[in-house]
Parts: structure tokens; C-alpha cells; sequence
């Protein structure tokens, strides 16, 4: 176990920590007046459990070290037939974390025409609005791998040192922390039988028509065992991937993410404790030199049940892009941690995210459409405009709307920041207006040509401006070395999204942020294991 034998408990209000949170839940004001404050002392503490988390967690363990993960959410455990994760045609609590949705998400909602239950809890997705932008976050472990599409993508050689520092070496990276990463998410493509029965006719359209456009198809690599898809075919568990219900999480089982991958395996050694619904309000530099981070610890509906105090000698912020940013851009700007660098909060991006409804009616693409992703088409030959477009299954909403979904990615320049005020003691992410316009353009190009006849295409950013893959905020060069430790600050590390400087090159992020943070623990192990750590 990580915790040391000393544990001292208090009692204190529901503000007793001290400071108040950006990050704390929206029902944590109906925490009683009384609630446990608990001091603990941890060895390494990671705060969150996606991608980079996960990659922390389980080779510090194997290194020996002790190590508690904490996360948010909840676990969201799942089998044949299990009702674990929520229908995007009859959505309720289990979407949002504890009912957070800004006005401004609410066309999207339109656009689904599914209802939604805002009742307080510990669900998937966190919408953080900004200003000119929309970022979603995960919750739960598992972080993001929990409900993202899977595309495992690698950027090419040119496209990777166009845009991420040549020093990480990408030769050796596509030797060793790719391939690490494919294998322990047991990626692979759809087979051919499983894309030649109907439900996956709409994959075959998309094929057919990047092909007549006169572009290059390839199959995605997922981290997903398809035999699973193959099962619900054959009438051995009820339809999940088959038809495209897997949007908000697979049902079923048979999807590689973080939890039952890297977390699985780390909780394996006996050296690392995932504590669910701990919620980090804020960090801290000790006078000792240590870490300290402040949590609530609440229950299912958000209500704080215990406050706690960890003091840790090695701190990895790994809760994504924007919680990891929004945490060290407040605890610089209130000198909670001193001295930290100058480019805190900067060098944020949105992956190029571009997501369209591809309304056809040529086609019926079909009220059940076979998922989560098949085919993607590739523009890297020019680095400086690469981008990636791909089809993806609508989920099942009980029509045939005879539509589908592109989704495009690329690179791009533009870059955003996160501001501290202290009149609302909160940070703000701002985006430019207009960002990522040029890649943008190549994306709808590309995505105008495949849809080209009697196709119809709704641009949902033009509803609201949105992205998935949140990158940047603690970038590596200017805030942190290449191996995610924060420059000047011994023991603090950067492991997720906030470490990449707003692009991961025409693909969506996860496999570069889960290959870079391989990297970085190798450096970590080998040389920060005794020391810092």
C-alpha cells in the first residue's frame, strides 16, 4: 500500500483546506458542515487515470515504487450484456460530471433530439467552456480511453519533428514506445467479414466515395478485440459495436482502455492504489520542498463526504490538458507554488478537431450503423497541412436519419492560453476567434469532395466550437523538460495532454501522449527513482 502508517484525521467545514476550487464538483456545496479532514503521506501520488496516468502508475510500480492514483470518477466496469455506460438515445446522469452542461452545449444536445438528466453525478464528461471554444473532458478510470472513438494513429516521420521537438527522437520512438504502446492496447483493424454485413454498409460507402475522390483509405487501428463484434453477430451478446452504440462506452467489453490495460496491470504489482472520487481542488508546494494536493472525497452525487491533505515527495499531474493546466496556472498565480515558469498556460490546441453530420440521400446509410471506427483517409505528404479525416458510426437514435459522421484532424499554428483571475479566484481558457481556420478549410475540402451528389453536411463547430482533444497548457520546452518534469521544481511532473504542444500531427492524440509519456518513464525510472522519486 501507498500510505504510510501516519493518518491523522480532523474535522473541519467544507472549506476547511483552505483555498477555494476551480475544480470542485457543482454539488460539493451541499457537503455537510462538518466533514473529516485527513492528512496522508503517499510516496508518489498521479492525479488521474487516463493515457498518461496509466503509463506513470504502472512503471513507477514495476520500478518498485509505491503509488497512489487518484481519480475523480468512478470506475465503470463492464462484461457481455452489461448496462454500464448510458445510450445516446435515451441519455441520463451517467453522461455528465454531476450535471455540468454550459447553455452554450445545449445546440448539440438539439441536434441528438435525445433527452437529458441532469441529475448530480460522477458521470463521463466534464464540457469546459472557454472563451471561443468548447473542450470536453473525461471522468472515471480510464480517463478519456473510457469513451473515446480508439483511432490508435502514429504521425509519419515528417509530419511528428514538423510540429513535436526533434530531440525526442521519433526513430527510436517508432522502435520502442509506439510499438509498446500498440502492444499493450492490443490494437488491430476490423476484418473483412465483419465490414461486409450491412450494418456496416455506411463504413463501405465512406470507402467507396474517398476512393471515387481520388484519395488514399486506410483501416484504423483500434485498440479493440474484434471478436467481440464478431460474437454479437453470431447472436452471443446483444449489439454494442455492431450497431454503433458504443459512442459513450462499450457495453460489452472487448475495448483495451487504461483501466483494464495499464491500470489492470499496475494495480497487479501490489504497489499502486486507484482511490475513485477523490477530487484534487488544488496543489501545493510544501515548505519541506513536498507536494501537497487538497481533495474532496465525495460520493456518487457529488456531496463531500471527507477532505483530504496528501503530502507526496514525487508529484505527476496527468488529469489531462485542462484540469492539469487549470491546477498549476492557479497555484503559480496564487503562490501556492512559486517560480514556476513563465509559460504556464500557453501553448494550447484543439488537435484541429472538425466534426460533421453527412446527411445523404443517395444513401441509406442505415438506422444501425456498425462501429466505432473503420476507414480514415490521410493527407500527410505536405507537414505543414497534414490532416486525417475519418467515418464514424451515429449511435442508434431510434430513426433512420440517414446520416453519418466525418470527423477531421490536422495540424495547425494556432494556439491558446489559460488566464488566472482573481476576483472569481478561477482560470479560463481562451482561444483565438478564427483559430485553426487554414486547417480547417483543407478538412472541409476533403470532406465536401467524399460527400460530393446529393450529400448535405452540418459542421457542428459552427454550432459550437468544440474539441476533444485538448492538448497543451504546460507544453515540454517551455514549461517542462522532454520528459515531463517541470523546470525548477523537483519531484513535479507533467505525464498528459498539457504536455504536448497543441498538436500530436494529423492523428488524435492518444497514442503520442500515452508513446511520450513511455519515453519519459524511462528517463524517470532509470534516473529520478531514489531522488526525486
Amino acid at each position: 500500500m501507498s500510505l504510510t502508517p501516519t493518518r491523522r484525521t480532523f474535522l473541519t467545514g467544507a472549506a476547511g483546506i483552505g483555498a477555494a476550487s476551480l475544480l470542485k464538483a457543482p454539488a460539493a456545496a451541499a457537503a455537510s458542515a462538518c466533514v473529516t479532514l485527513t492528512r496522508e503521506e503517499h510516496r508518489a501520488v498521479v492525479i488521474g487515470s487516463g493515457f498518461g496516468g496509466g503509463v506513470a502508475a504502472l512503471r513507477l510500480a514495476q520500478a518498485g515504487v509505491p503509488v497512489t492514483v487518484l481519480e475523480r470518477g468512478r470506475r465503470w466496469p463492464t462484461g457481455p450484456n452489461a448496462e454500464t455506460f448510458p445510450h445516446v438515445s435515451g441519455l441520463d446522469k451517467r453522461m455528465l460530471w454531476y450535471g455540468t452542461l454550459p447553455e452554450a452545449v445545449r445546440p448539440l444536445a438539439q441536434l441528438l433530439g435525445t433527452p437529458l438528466d441532469f441529475t448530480p453525478y460522477a458521470g463521463l464528461l466534464e464540457p469546459v467552456l472557454g472563451r471561443n471554444i468548447l473542450a470536453v473532458c473525461a471522468s472515471g478510470v480510464g480517463g478519456g480511453s473510457l469513451v473515446y472513438q480508439g483511432m490508435t494513429l502514429q504521425p509519419s516521420e515528417a509530419v511528428f519533428t514538423a510540429w513535436l521537438p526533434e530531440q525526442l527522437d521519433y526513430q527510436r520512438m517508432n522502435s520502442v514506445h509506439y510499438p509498446r504502446v500498440a502492444r499493450m492496447l492490443h490494437t488491430a483493424t476490423a476484418p473483412d467479414e465483419l465490414i461486409a454485413t450491412p450494418t456496416y454498409y455506411a463504413a463501405r460507402v465512406f470507402a467507396e466515395r474517398v476512393r471515387e475522390a481520388g484519395y488514399g483509405l486506410e483501416k484504423i487501428p483500434m485498440p479493440i478485440d474484434w471478436d467481440y463484434a464478431l460474437a454479437e453477430l453470431r447472436g452471443e451478446m446483444k449489439p454494442s459495436y455492431t450497431n454503433g452504440d458504443c459512442a459513450l462506452g462499450v457495453n460489452n467489453g472487448g475495448k483495451h482502455s487504461v483501466d483494464v490495460t495499464y491500470l489492470r496491470q499496475a494495480e497487479a504489482t501490489g504497489n499502486v492504489t486507484v482511490a475513485t472520487l477523490h477530487n484534487v481542488t488544488s496543489v501545493a508546494r510544501a515548505r519541506d520542498g513536498r507536494w501537497e494536493v487538497h481533495v474532496d472525497r465525495t460520493d456518487d452525487a457529488g456531496t463531500v463526504v471527507e477532505q483530504k491533505i496528501l503530502t507526496t515527495r514525487a508529484l505527476v499531474m496527468a488529469a489531462g490538458s485542462l484540469n492539469t493546466s487549470r491546477l498549476l496556472v492557479r497555484a503559480g498565480a496564487t503562490g501556492a507554488i512559486p517560480d514556476l515558469p513563465d509559460g504556464l498556460g500557453e501553448g494550447w490546441g484543439t488537435n484541429g478537431d472538425r466534426i460533421y453530420a453527412w446527411t445523404d440521400l443517395q444513401e441509406d446509410f442505415g438506422a444501425e450503423q456498425g462501429g466505432p471506427v473503420v476507414y480514415g483517409s490521410k493527407d500527410w505528404a505536405d507537414p505543414a497541412t497534414a490532416h486525417t479525416i475519418i467515418q464514424a458510426s451515429l449511435p442508434p437514435l431510434g430513426i433512420d436519419a440517414r446520416t453519418t459522421m466525418l470527423v477531421g484532424f490536422g495540424v495547425s499554428a494556432d494556439r491558446g492560453r489559460f488566464r488566472y483571475d482573481s476576483l472569481t479566484d478561477s482560470v479560463t481558457l481562451h482561444w483565438p476567434l478564427g483559430g485553426d481556420s487554414a486547417v480547417h478549410r483543407q478538412i472541409h475540402r476533403r470532406v465536401s469532395a467524399v460527400a460530393a451528389g446529393l450529400g448535405v453536411l452540418t459542421d457542428t463547430n459552427s454550432l459550437v466550437n468544440s474539441t476533444w482533444h485538448p492538448l497543451g497548457g504546460a507544453p515540454m520546452g517551455t514549461v517542462c523538460d522532454l520528459e515531463g518534469r517541470v523546470k525548477d521544481q523537483p519531484g513535479l511532473y507533467v505525464l498528459d495532454g498539457a504536455l504536448i504542444p497543441g498538436t500530436t500531427g494529423a492523428c488524435n492524440p492518444s497514442m503520442t501522449i500515452a508513446a511520450v509519456a513511455e519515453r519519459a518513464m524511462d528517463a524517470i525510472v532509470t534516473q529520478d527513482v531514489g531522488t526525486t522519486v
